[in-house]
């Protein structure tokens, strides 16, 4: 792990079914998400996904290449467009700082639409502690 250091990007072309299954586990059951008679009546094409479904594809990313001897402690960021059935996310990031056993990381979720770049989290930020896994208080 190096300051600007670039991450792989990783891709993921979202689904109706995924939409529906962040919908049941986050509990979050807007008609936006899981009716396209209503997205439409609200001026989309059609669903779209929860923004912070977008923003776990972008905590995906970090995790899969920061590997097994991190864990998040803060992320964040801005949604900026929204994603629907069969956009083609992708997520990427640069490691910006190390300090100690912290590294933050600015990452992002980019979509292509119409030949132009679209941002549904730009801006984003991960802060990784590095090295060990994290006990909770009064764990072993």
């Amino acid at each position: 792990m190096n300051v600007d250091e670039e991450l792989p990007r990783l891709t993921r072309v979202v689904t109706r079914d995924d939409i529906r299954a962040y919908a049941d586990v986050s509990g979050d059951r807007n008609a936006l998400h899981l009716d396209d008679d209503v997205a439409r009546q609200e001026g989309f094409d059609g669903v779209i996904a929860h923004g912070m479904f977008t923003m776990a594809h972008m905590a995906t990313c970090v995790v899969a290449w920061a590997g097994t001897d991190t864990f998040v402690e803060r992320i964040s960021g801005h949604f900026r467009a929204t994603v629907g059935v069969g956009d083609t996310i992708v997520a990427g990031g640069r490691v910006r700082a190390i300090e100690g056993d912290r590294a933050t990381v600015d990452a992002w979720v980019q979509v292509q639409r119409d030949g132009q770049t679209e941002w549904p989290v730009r801006k984003g930020e991960v802060v990784l502690k590095i090295g060990g896994v994290r006990r909770s208080a009064g764990g072993p």
